[in-house]
């Protein structure tokens, strides 16, 4: 059986969700930042780099990195039909990944841990500043692509989904105005109406309350 080492509200609810939704059998392994277990020797076996997810395949090798991931799971099962079929469909739909992966992700990163990039209050300060504002930039980009579209690749549900709802949720935890993206806010409401991926976000939450 697959395991995902995941940490409630990271980026790793991308994959969480990404399982949930293949439907395949998969063992939960939360492995929570803010305790500081992904850098656990034990951990650090499993992800040397001391991040979420790993996802741990029934040969007991480990995959890490969203993209990866759910690219893994499209291709292992491809009737699920969770990423577009066609070649080039698919590709622009790990393109928008990696996107998410490099540019969106750090961006939220500046905006909340500006310490791992710079010293002293002023520069702090100015990366803050300059990552909310390319954190937005994202979001607003995001909404975009959404705008005319039920899902973000399209008329079918995805992976990508998954990997985007977790943005809308770090925007809401900034306190950006999360509302102001009217595609983007729309399509939360439909994705929060999807019985697994509320059962991941309800998983999720269980594990901060019981750790």
């Amino acid at each position: 059986m697959m395991k995902l080492f995941f940490s409630p509200g990271a980026c790793s609810m991308a994959s969480h969700i990404g399982l949930e939704e293949c439907g395949e059998p998969y063992e939960e392994q939360p492995t929570l930042l803010g305790k500081g277990e992904h850098r656990t020797e034990a951990y650090l076996k499993i992800n040397p780099r001391g991040k979420v997810p790993a996802l741990q395949v029934d040969d007991g090798q480990i995959l890490v990195e969203n993209t990866a991931i759910l690219t893994y799971l499209n291709r292992r099962y491809p009737a699920k039909k969770l990423m577009p079929s066609a070649p080039l469909d698919e590709a622009r739909a790990i393109s928008l990944m990696a996107w998410f992966s490099n540019t969106v992700h750090p961006a939220y990163t500046h905006t909340i841990r500006p310490e791992r990039w710079v010293d002293g209050d002023e520069c702090k300060a100015s990366v803050k500043e300059k990552g909310t504002k390319t954190f937005w930039d994202g979001l607003s980009e995001i909404d975009s692509l959404l705008q005319g579209k039920q899902w973000i690749m399209g008329s079918e549900f995805s992976y990508v989904d998954g990997y985007a709802l977790v943005f809308y949720g770090w925007g809401v935890r900034a306190g950006l105005q999360m509302t102001q993206l009217s595609a983007y806010t729309q399509w939360k409401d439909r994705m929060l109406a999807r019985p697994k991926v509320r059962k991941i976000l309800e998983s999720e939450e269980n594990v901060l309350v019981k750790r």
